[in-house]
């Protein structure tokens, strides 16, 4: 599978998700995961797609996925802290919130915005 239709198995996923389907949501992802154990992008979708569904089990093993893949992102130290807290591990889904605020310090150091030159007449 090349990148180009990994990237399309995915957004036809989360297409489907989005509008109700999530049993062909779920085959994709599944499909993309295994064809594309590397994918971050397919790992995260899983994961999110399982905890919207409520199911914790695959949610946290398709993120502990993605995180091996991307420790320091954002979104996945996020959807951790999320699914941690929906099992009543207060603990975990602090350290995971944690590891988010400062995944996004450290993005916001690299990325700083732009002066606000409108306040200057």
């Amino acid at each position: 599978m090349t990148d180009d239709e990994l990237q399309t198995l995915i957004e036809d996923a989360t297409a489907d998700f989005a509008i109700g389907e999530t049993d062909n949501a779920l085959a994709k992802l599944s499909r993309a995961t295994a064809t594309a154990p590397q994918s971050f992008e397919a790992w995260h979708a899983l994961a999110e797609v399982n905890f919207s569904l409520r199911q914790l089990d695959p949610a946290l093993a398709a993120a502990e996925k993605g995180h091996a893949l991307r420790p320091s992102d954002l979104f996945i130290n996020t959807t951790l802290s999320r699914i941690w807290m929906e099992r009543g591990d207060k603990a975990r889904a602090e350290h995971f919130g944690a590891q988010a605020k400062i995944a996004d310090w450290k993005e916001q150091l690299k990325n700083p915005p732009a002066p606000d030159a409108g306040g200057l007449h």
